[in-house]
């Protein structure tokens, strides 16, 4: 976390600060795509999304660890202990953990329902039991807690031109195609923690199961039938992405080059998956590092512009006459359909 950050957000406290820039820490080292977006936010409020993704990443990382040495009772106690510093730290602001610490003061000061931290934490202790969906519905009650309720968490920070009620499920839903494109970049890795994401009648529909993706896994080979179930994934997940789109209109326009940073890049691991003929069974589909920086550029002229927009809008206010005058609403910044034709080649969960 740099200082000007945190001084911007108005974190004084020295054990506040440290814990803000532990879960930066854990941003920038697991979450390129995401940490990569943030940078486009206004510096007060990164400190907040670096907390929300800094407890996401710790609890994930307890349920998803491949180290061999803990077994799941040891798993499920950590977690145990984690959700009981949470609810400790929601309550009073205290609690050990460097992530509880920030997370608990990022849910003060944003007014952040404690109820989202509490469905977040039932969908991670089902992680240590659950290892298919027989159906996509079963999987998008999953997700609800996984990835929906991170939308809805981030709402309050991004801030909305419109009634959050309004913004709340195109921003539930953008978690949720996050966490889809994840699920399909990270197929194998699943696989080998013991977990299905893709529903089980989806895969059945095209011929596979999870005797066949393990067949795949193991001898490295393709089959045409599990080509086309990810592919019906990734055509699912997409229709995801155009429910979630309308939501970074009705952002903040000092949010909206952010976000749309984060749809873009994230659409772009969709791209990539496509273009590497779906052999996400045998390696990671990744958006090249010139994609990124020409989408961050462009967020970055957005920002520049909608500041810009933000700086006119104040100058309006002022010298807009008498009190009641209400100055010309700030034009939207636009948003971007789920990309397709993006050149890519062979970011959970990142939100995991």
């Amino acid at each position: 976390m740099t200082v000007r950050e945190l001084d911007a957000a108005g974190i004084t406290e020295p054990a506040l600060r440290d814990a803000y820039t532990h879960c930066r820490r854990l941003n920038a080292r697991h979450g390129k795509t995401y940490f990569l977006a943030t940078r486009l936010l206004p510096v007060e409020r990164r400190p907040a999304v670096h907390a929300l993704y800094g407890f996401a990443r710790w609890a994930d990382d307890i349920v998803d660890s491949l180290d061999a040495g803990i077994p799941a009772h040891r798993r499920a106690a950590d977690l145990a202990l984690l959700h009981e510093r949470l609810q400790r730290g929601l309550r009073d602001d205290s609690g050990a953990e460097p992530v509880v610490l920030a997370l608990a003061d990022t849910a003060r000061r944003y007014a952040i329902d404690h109820s989202h931290f509490g469905d977040f934490m039932a969908s991670m202790r089902s992680d240590l039991e659950v290892t298919d969906y027989p159906t996509y519905d079963d999987l998008r009650t999953y997700m609800h807690g996984s990835a929906a309720v991170i939308g809805l968490q981030m709402l309050p920070v991004l801030g909305s031109v419109v009634p959050r009620e309004e913004a709340a499920p195109h921003a539930a839903a953008l978690g949720v195609a996050f966490q889809l494109t994840n699920f399909l970049r990270d197929v194998g890795e699943d696989l080998d923690r013991g977990r299905v994401y893709l529903p089980t009648d989806l895969l059945a529909a095209h011929g596979v199961d999870r005797e066949l993706l393990l067949w795949s896994r193991g001898t490295g080979r393709r089959d045409p039938r599990v080509t086309a179930a990810l592919r019906a994934f990734e055509d699912l997940t997409r229709g995801v992405y155009r429910e979630a789109a309308p939501g970074i209109a009705m952002l903040e326009p000092v949010s909206r080059p952010c976000i749309r940073t984060a749809f873009v890049l994230y659409g772009g691991i969709l791209d990539a998956v496509a273009a590497d003929g779906y052999a996400v069974l045998h390696r990671r589909a990744v958006v090249p590092r010139r994609r990124r920086a020409a989408v961050a550029a462009d967020g970055l002229m957005r920002l520049a512009a909608a500041r810009a927009r933000e700086r006119t809008a104040r100058r309006t206010t002022v010298s807009a006459g008498p009190p009641g005058r209400a100055a010309a609403p700030v034009p939207c910044a636009g948003t971007h359909p789920a990309p397709r034709a993006v050149t890519a080649q062979p970011l959970h969960k990142e939100v995991r």
